[in-house]
């Protein structure tokens, strides 16, 4: 497998995770564990995250209900883009 190839897959493992660890601590904070928002480690994985959820938030309207569907959105866009990748 080619390195270039290599290196997206990685980058595209290492968004899907810090998406699904985004969610994560929304669900810790939404059950009254305490996560720390000016934690280092917790805001370089948001911080990460947001780069590509905002663009999904911004064109995929929010739910009455208060669920956000963005992580799921992206993960899904990530997928495919990773089965492309891995097609070439």
């Amino acid at each position: 497998m080619y390195p270039i190839k290599k290196l997206l897959l990685f980058a595209i493992w290492l968004m899907m995770t810090t998406i699904f660890a985004t969610v994560v601590i929304s669900w810790l904070r939404m059950f009254g564990v305490r996560v720390p928002r000016y934690n280092p480690i917790v805001r370089a994985i948001e911080e990460t995250a947001d780069l590509m959820l905002r663009p999904i938030r911004n064109a995929v309207q929010t739910t009455g209900g208060g669920l956000d569907f963005t992580p799921m959105v992206a993960i899904l866009m990530l997928y495919i883009l990773q089965m492309i990748i891995l097609r070439l």
